[in-house]
């Protein structure tokens, strides 16, 4: 049998492992919202441009894409200029075009990336090594898609029929 401060001391190492790797173990920083670009483009104070890790939201800008508009509407609505938001940057922060990679948190806790993946507004997207939360999203697409919600559900679409 463990004495008291043994089982403390081990309770606190299952809870130190529990945290190594863990998703969201690493910490968030707050920025305000200056500019919506599209559906997973966004601008952020003290940090510029944003790409959103792990979806891609069909295109608006040259070729646009069925559902873009919409995806790129819809992210607008959430985050209008002043919002404030949470973020976490990617295990590669930066993309070749010079944009932050990040996972972006609403003020009231939602995962923004998440959302727009459940709402069928934007597909999964991995690009290693920026692969937290790749399960997540390939999980809340498969439901998106079996249910028939956003892009999924409109004829000439990613899978709308």
């Amino acid at each position: 049998m463990l004495g008291p401060s043994r089982v403390r001391q081990l309770a606190l190492l299952l809870a130190l492992l529990a945290g190594c790797g863990s998703e969201s173990a690493a910490p968030r920083t707050d920025a305000t919202v200056t500019r919506v670009s599209d559906g997973d483009t966004i601008r952020l104070s003290g940090l510029g441009r944003v790409r959103l890790i792990g979806i891609d939201t069909p295109e608006v800008f040259g070729r646009q894409e069925c559902f873009g508009g919409r995806a790129s509407r819809f992210v607008k609505r959430l985050l209008p200029p002043g919002t404030r938001v949470r973020y976490r940057l990617g295990a590669e922060s930066r993309d070749r075009y010079g944009r932050a990679l990040a996972y972006v948190w609403l003020e009231d806790g939602r995962f923004l990336n998440l959302l727009l993946v459940e709402r069928g507004f934007a597909q999964p997207l991995t690009i290693p090594p920026n692969v937290d939360f790749a399960g997540r999203f390939r999980d809340a697409a498969a439901e998106a898609r079996d249910a028939g919600r956003g892009l999924w559900g409109w004829p000439g679409c990613a899978g709308g029929g």
